[in-house]
């Protein structure tokens, strides 16, 4: 088993503590505080609990980040991350967690599917779940950080290195005048032993999620289902069952991502009722025509690998910039970056 860190940059509440207790039980564990003195960090598990403040950052964390970059970008490369996140107010919590499996990424970590327990004023993100359990909001709370840990701590004996290698493609785009497929297609080429299953989903009259309530969407996600039928349940939840990775092919038009794209990843709602997705990974490649390539990324850990349970490999999403049509292979060194990113794809399936 790898060494475990408690990544702990503030001082953390008695609720914080509380979770952290909660979820290493009696794990040996060393603590890092600040950006002083930082061992290697390759190849550990890394646990961060983080006090954020009330503009939700930490920044005893951003200098423990400003000195692994300085390192280069393997400074975490084969260690697994997990997150506790507590806030005394009522933001921030999601979006903090966001930037910090992005950055850790983008260094080499991976993150194991749902991989955050975060606390914010009043506890009041638990109480969705109070009926459900008949419990107390700290009580959920510490029962997920439990959970967590057992999943998190043990990850070694989960992994499985036999499966066969197969990738789902989803898209929206249209191929002629698309250069985020063009990088797709670069990235393709140098695939090798993954059976590929691609579906465009531009074509498809695409209805999104209308929220039904929650015995509605249950009923229908146990017979692989979902009210508003369509290409989402005769195409994409076939192809999601069938694959154990998937990768989004992601233009970027104004900091989202596209509709179609949004629509299917709300409408998998219905198959998570019945089948969670912890043993799937999740990729993509993101092409901007001028910047926030770092916003989709974002928008896709959120709604796939912490709230749908899709696991993050090391690098995980490849982005570039290309403005005018088939502006994309003029990139510098496109060829060279596409095919490493395929290599790191088939070495993370």
């Amino acid at each position: 088993m790898k060494d475990l860190y408690l990544i702990l940059p503030e001082t953390p509440s008695t609720l914080l503590e509380n979770m952290i207790h909660t979820t290493i039980k009696d794990k040996p564990y060393k603590i890092i505080k600040d950006h002083k003195n930082l061992p290697d960090l390759k190849n550990k598990n890394l646990l961060f609990a983080i006090e954020i403040n009330k503009i939700g950052v930490s920044n005893n964390l951003n200098n423990i980040f400003l000195n692994l970059y300085k390192r280069g970008k393997d400074s975490l490369l084969g260690s697994h991350g997990a997150l506790l996140i507590h806030s005394k107010y009522n933001m921030f919590t999601k979006t903090a967690a966001q930037s910090i499996i992005f950055l850790s990424n983008e260094l080499g970590c991976s993150f194991i599917g749902r991989p955050l327990v975060e606390a914010n004023e009043n506890l009041d993100n638990f109480i969705p779940m109070e009926k459900v359990y008949n419990l107390s909001l700290e009580n959920i709370c510490l029962m997920q950080c439990k959970e967590l840990g057992e999943r998190f701590l043990y990850l070694d004996k989960e992994i499985n290195i036999n499966e066969d290698k197969k990738l789902l493609v989803l898209h929206s785009s249209t191929r002629q005048i698309s250069n985020t497929l063009i990088l797709w297609d670069m990235v393709k080429d140098s695939l090798e032993g993954i059976d590929i299953i691609e579906i465009n989903l531009g074509n498809g009259n695409i209805f999104d999620c209308k929220g039904c309530p929650y015995k509605a969407c249950k009923y229908y996600g146990k017979q692989n289902k979902c009210f508003y039928g369509g290409i989402i349940i005769e195409e994409v939840y076939p192809a999601v069952l069938e694959t154990n990775s998937i990768i989004f092919i992601c233009p970027n038009y104004n900091d989202m991502i596209t509709a179609n794209l949004v629509a299917s990843i709300n409408r998998l709602t219905a198959l998570y009722r019945k089948t969670k997705f912890y043993d799937k990974t999740l990729f993509s490649i993101i092409v901007s025509g001028y910047s926030g390539g770092d916003a989709l990324a974002k928008q896709l850990i959120s709604s796939l690998n912490i709230n749908k349970t899709f696991k993050l490999p090391p690098y995980f999403s490849l982005r570039a910039t290309a403005n005018d049509m088939g502006a994309i292979k003029k990139v510098k060194d496109i060829k060279k970056i596409s095919k490493d990113y395929a290599i790191n794809l088939m070495n993370n399936i």
